[in-house]
């Protein structure tokens, strides 16, 4: 006797019992067990991660804050650097006409303001530094002046008298020193402060 003719097996049902998509019987089909998987990490921390909330960290990339402008050290060396050069002219143009100039003075305390603040920011140290090596500046402005007066008058050398009778060069300072002479002292401080805000500002 024949045995009878089973029919064949239907075709099992891919995850889940959907239908395959295109010929790919792995794709995910709606509603399926199966959720969809978060992209491969890319090895960027700060990308955007699949899910996350816009605005999220603050919503844009991590940016590396700019460096401070601000070094006191080199802004004050800076200062003291200019405070000399600025002393040497100062001193040099007043012997020259043998007389001080108001605006030279100013010169004097701009320029060593506005070059320590530049190089070392807003810094309130390098702002005083500035401010007193001005007035330092000024002070041996109008001795290298004197001394290249005096100098000529005795016909003897610039150095002997700055260098080798500093004292007494002090002393004909203080006799000499007027009303004028204070203040154009204090213009370059004055001028210093001021050139420090225009340098930083």
């Amino acid at each position: 006797m024949s045995q009878p003719v089973q029919p064949p097996n239907p075709p099992q049902q891919p995850y889940g019992g959907g239908q395959p998509t295109d010929g790919n019987p792995y794709a995910q089909q709606p509603g399926g067990p199966n959720p969809p998987q978060p992209a491969a990490p890319t090895g960027n921390p700060f990308a955007q991660q699949p899910g996350a909330q816009p605005g999220q960290f603050g919503g844009a990339p991590f940016q590396p804050a700019p460096p401070a402008r601000t070094n006191i050290g080199l802004g004050v060396a800076a200062a003291l650097g200019a405070a000399i050069v600025a002393a040497i002219l100062y001193g040099v143009i007043a012997g020259s006409i043998e007389r001080e100039i108001g605006y030279a003075a100013v010169g004097v305390g701009f320029l060593v303001g506005f070059v320590g603040s530049k190089v070392g920011g807003s810094n309130p140290a390098v702002i005083g530094a500035g401010v007193v090596f001005s007035l330092v500046a000024v002070f041996f402005g109008q001795l290298i002046g004197m001394s290249m007066i005096v100098a000529d008058a005795l016909h003897v050398s610039f150095s002997e008298i700055f260098f080798d009778r500093f004292g007494a060069l002090l002393d004909v300072w203080k006799e000499e020193a007027d009303f004028m002479t204070y203040l154009f002292l204090l213009l370059g401080p004055v001028a210093a402060f001021g050139g420090a805000r225009k340098a930083v500002g």
